[in-house]
């Protein structure tokens, strides 16, 4: 790769970035070494202007001075910190295929130096996580995004598992018309929501269960003007699918995480005893909310409205018979 006067800069830079961090600098004769090991000879002075001029610039470029002086590329776009983080996240989503998500841990590596890129990949620990197969998941969500954008509706074929563990296409294998007004995120898959013309409302498809998707030229379905992508998915995820109650919760201290977590810092509580403590929230008195209060066996108690603990002993009978 040559070097003349009008790409030197960015040789520099690329070096600078690559090569060093606040633990890891160069000095001038460092520079020099490398600009000749690229075929091209420059002095001091010739540096010590570059340096200058890519600060000017706005690049972060700290020079320590001393005896020899130093330097190395400070600001990057994202901390150390934040690049682990992502890469946790990358390494840890079930939606995305474990080929894809080396690749994108080895691209957010890259947007460290060479050496904190060795620090993130020496940290990385990757336990054995349920990944899906298809790597055209990733181009479905992209599809989906770029319908969206556009404003335009698509079509796909939508899958499910038999017994057997083979595919079976819904709607016999017919393709599906479909406006995308959003995608959500829960329980580490991607839920697509728009409206079916098959079904005539809005619903939501599993994205990772979309194949053979098209955009088409066809206008998206405006949705109606009190739609709400929030509700909607409050709706549908957070146990939001019968009759919205106040309901009254008797929970073991250790419970205090969960309630948070599910209903937010705005639920009310207060101590009951020196183990438990009341909790007041607004939830839908479905079978979600009833299976979501049975899992805790107990750690978690219906208090009130009399009519919904009856309605939950009922289903526990039921489920007994």
């Amino acid at each position: 790769m040559s070097v003349n006067s009008k790409t030197r800069l960015l040789h520099l830079l690329k070096y600078l970035y690559e090569q060093t961090d606040e633990d890891h600098q160069v000095t001038t004769n460092d520079k020099e070494r490398h600009f000749s090991e690229l075929g091209a000879v420059v002095d001091r002075k010739t540096v010590s202007a570059d340096i200058a001029a890519l600060q000017d610039f706005g690049f972060d470029i700290v020079s320590r001075r001393s005896t020899q002086n130093s330097y190395f590329l400070g600001g990057r776009l994202f901390e150390l910190p934040e690049l682990k983080l992502l890469i946790d996240a990358v390494e840890a989503s079930k939606f995305i295929t474990a080929k894809k998500s080396k690749e994108l841990a080895e691209k957010l590596m890259a947007l460290a130096g060479k050496y904190q890129a060795e620090e993130l990949n020496r940290h990385l620990y990757i336990a054995d996580r349920v990944k899906p197969l298809n790597e055209k998941i990733y181009y479905t969500v992209d599809g989906i995004n770029t319908a969206i954008n556009r404003k335009k509706q698509i079509s796909f074929r939508y899958f499910e598992y038999n017994v057997e563990r083979k595919r079976v296409y819904r709607n016999d294998g017919k393709r599906y018309r479909f406006t995308p007004y959003g995608l959500m995120w829960n329980e580490d898959h991607y839920y697509a929501v728009g409206y079916s013309e098959k079904h005539g409302k809005i619903i939501t498809f599993r994205a990772d269960r979309i194949v053979e998707l098209e955009i088409l030229e066809s206008d998206a379905v405006p949705p109606p003007q009190d739609f709400s992508l929030p509700e909607f998915a409050r709706e549908v995820f957070d146990m939001y699918d019968g009759q919205t109650q106040t309901v009254t919760l008797k929970c073991k201290n250790e419970m205090m995480k969960v309630i948070l977590d599910r209903f937010g810092d705005s639920v009310v509580t207060k101590p009951l005893d020196f183990a438990h403590f009341q909790a007041e929230a607004e939830v839908s008195v479905s079978q979600t909310f009833f299976g979501w209060v049975f899992q805790f066996g107990g750690d978690i108690q219906i208090l009130a409205p009399r009519q919904v603990l009856e309605q939950y002993r009922e289903m526990l009978e039921k489920a007994h018979e």
